[in-house]
């Protein structure tokens, strides 16, 4: 199929009141608002196919993008082709999500994630710590160099409170995924939690809060899973 056939696919999807939850969470237009559900059934039909994902998320079109980060073809994906992803992501979820995702389970998650977070463009810098998080969740810890993870961390505490919204959100989060993934340093990102305190966020008009690591992380231990990795961190 191509990527033309896809978007006359899934344009009849689109639910007004699941576009208007979209905007509301900063997506924007075009955008048709197809539930997740529903791109999964595509991807479940597709699976993986590099080019098609390439096409689809050069349409622009936030549910068409989102789709090409499911069927991706992670090992495939060149720093060039991730690169122009973060580049001309349309919102707020593909820097934090879609694009992290493909880019953690690439062959060059780590190189663009260290790359990233060096950025002066917030929405770039908040994807680098957001596939940091996603390698941390799939990588065994003998992966991982867990002397760069405590710089990193040590990092985050000093400087999250300076960064802009979003790259506060996404280091928030890269502490929670450090807390929760790596067993060694889970009481590490407890610490550097405490040490944080509470991150202020602008959410927007939405509903969503900014989880206290330290609460977050010890509800995870609460269930007997940390250290319990991801196969994938996409959803």
């Amino acid at each position: 199929m191509t990527a033309q056939e896809i978007v006359q696919e899934i344009k009849p999807l689109g639910k007004d009141s699941y576009k208007k939850v979209l905007l509301n969470h900063g997506i924007q237009e075009p955008v048709f608002g197809v539930k997740i559900e529903d791109l999964k059934k595509i991807q479940k039909r597709i699976k993986k196919d590099y080019q098609l994902a390439l096409d689809l998320y050069d349409t622009g079109i936030y549910d068409a993008m989102y789709l090409a980060g499911l069927i991706a073809d992670d090992l495939r994906m060149t720093k060039k082709d991730l690169r122009h992803w973060i580049n001309n992501a349309t919102s707020g979820s593909l820097c934090e999500y879609t694009v992290p995702w493909v880019a953690a389970e690439s062959n060059h998650g780590r190189e663009l994630a260290l790359e990233w977070i060096e950025s002066k463009k917030e929405n770039v810098a908040a994807a680098g710590w957001a596939t940091l998080s996603g390698l941390v969740s799939i990588k065994d810890d003998a992966e991982l160099d867990l002397a760069e993870l405590k710089r990193l961390l040590e990092r985050v505490q000093k400087t999250i409170h300076e960064q802009p919204n979003r790259v506060r959100y996404s280091m928030n989060g890269f502490v929670i995924a450090i807390g929760s993934y790596v067993h060694a340093l889970t009481d590490l990102a407890i610490k550097t939690g405490g040490k944080i305190g509470p991150v202020s966020v602008n959410m927007g008009g939405t509903a969503c809060k900014v989880p206290f690591a330290p609460e977050y992380i010890e509800k995870v231990r609460k269930r007997g899973t940390i250290g319990k990795k991801r196969k994938t961190p996409k959803c």
